[in-house]
């Protein structure tokens, strides 16, 4: 018989009784601590994602694959969410946006899912790889020329959170009016910054992405999933380009900055001992940039993992934890590249896991080149990371190295010589230009 001593002590922050909270910092700091007290629950454990949002988690790496894989159980419209149907949620909870109800690929189930998935699928499969590299090469080449003769930078919010964004606004053939506004309503929703407005200025720049290639296609990724047989609406197009902008760029993110650091902070990658490609397996096995998603809603009451649930409880995969499940502490090793769970499974596995595989190794290969005695400024336990049940994502990376001198004009100053850009908006007084018309400035020179 086990004794009270043996059962592990809660983390920080953890009642040792009822849900577990994954907000704020104490879970932010150590969340693999928290996911071992979980497991005391069984293969599920009831947690708090923000203040009176109650959720089922799924620790347990069988258990995952039995939920992502059995669409007729668990459905994934949110609309069949019983607590926020019921009132119980509150529409302002932080939590909310990346929960609630889109029309979208993510959030619907049977032919709806059939035909906007494999419009989504179909079309990011024609992105070719090597242009795609070549288009990760000069974006990054920009980013580090703005910082490369200083000495200093902060990886994270400089370069990692940056690049995807700006691969994204060339990918989805945005213009540089457009490409400015995208990129700052993916910034302010993901950061919590006027995230109202942010969210309003994503979706009216969208909808003109889309009226614009409606009128004159392009050689991209919105003319593509436009020509795509299945026939999208224009609502359906602005809602899918959305998800693609939105989803990618986080993980994408995160997915960079957790390289980074893995490689800066472990001296089997910054001895030139192991290649970028494994950073990259080891971030998406132990440090998965999406730690906690896949939200589904079982359809009617079931038992599940021997956890009962009831019809429209929300369920939330870990892939975090799922990915250390102790059951497979002696195969894993054993197991593919392709075992982990980072990138989800099932119907709803990430459609563009290999074009986001390749930007974040393009990315973090060529700073690695350009400023090859790179390291941390700070030391490795002064990092914090940002709070929230959902992302494994670091506030800030400073890093440290050589200054190398800029071989191009600075973008700040090609600005001043630059004509403001012609793109003419639908509505309101042509702003300022932004970081996407900087680029482009650059690129021009």
């Amino acid at each position: 018989m086990s004794t009270e001593s043996e059962v592990p002590s809660p983390p920080p922050g953890c009642p040792a009784h009822g849900r577990v909270p994954m907000y704020g910092a104490e879970f932010a700091a150590d969340p693999n601590s928290y996911y071992e007290w979980m497991r005391n629950f069984g293969a599920t454990a009831p947690v708090e994602l923000a203040p009176g949002v109650n959720a089922t988690l799924v620790t347990d790496y069988l258990a995952a694959l039995q939920l992502l894989q059995n669409p007729d159980t668990f459905r994934k419209d949110s609309r069949n969410w019983r607590d926020f149907n019921h009132g119980l949620i509150s529409p302002t909870s932080p939590v909310v946006p990346l929960l609630a109800y889109r029309p979208n690929c993510m959030f619907s189930d049977g032919s709806d899912h059939l035909r906007l998935r494999q419009a989504v699928t179909d079309t990011m499969a024609r992105v070719d790889a090597h242009q795609l590299n070549r288009n990760v090469d000069r974006i990054s080449s920009y980013l580090i020329e703005q910082f490369n003769s200083r000495g200093s930078v902060d990886l994270l919010n400089d370069y990692a959170k940056l690049l995807p964004l700006f691969v994204f606004s060339e990918l989805f053939g945005c213009p540089a009016d457009i490409g400015d506004r995208v990129i700052f309503g993916i910034n302010g929703i993901f950061d919590g910054i006027n995230a109202e407005k942010a969210n309003e200025v994503l979706a009216q720049s969208v909808a003109e992405l889309v009226a614009l290639r409606r009128a004159k296609p392009g050689d991209d990724v919105t003319s593509w999933l436009m020509q795509h047989p299945a026939k999208l609406t224009d609502e359906e197009m602005a809602h899918q380009l959305v998800l693609l902008l939105g989803a990618g760029a986080e993980p994408l993110r995160n997915l960079i900055g957790n390289g980074l650091y893995l490689i800066l902070s472990d001296e089997r990658y910054s001895g030139g001992g192991l290649l970028v490609e494994d950073a990259i397996d080891e971030v998406l096995w132990n440090n998965p940039p999406m730690s906690n998603y896949a939200p589904h809603y079982p359809v009617a009451d079931v038992d599940f993992a021997g956890t009962r649930l009831n019809a429209g409880d929300l369920v939330l995969v870990s892939f975090a934890a799922a990915n250390q499940d102790p059951s497979f502490s002696g195969s894993r090793q054993l197991l593919s590249k392709r075992a982990h769970l980072a990138w989800s499974t099932g119907p709803h596995g990430c459609p563009a896991k290999d074009p986001a595989q390749l930007i974040t190794v393009a990315a973090i290969e060529n700073l690695l080149n350009r400023l090859p005695d790179i390291e941390l400024a700070v030391p490795e336990d002064s990092l914090t990371w940002r709070p929230g049940p959902f992302n494994r994502a670091l506030a800030a990376l400073p890093a440290r190295f050589t200054p190398v001198r800029t071989e191009r004009q600075p973008a700040q100053e090609q600005q001043q010589h630059q004509p403001a850009p012609q793109q003419a908006r639908p509505q309101g007084k042509q702003e300022k230009g932004g970081l996407w018309s900087s680029f482009l400035a650059w690129w021009k020179v």
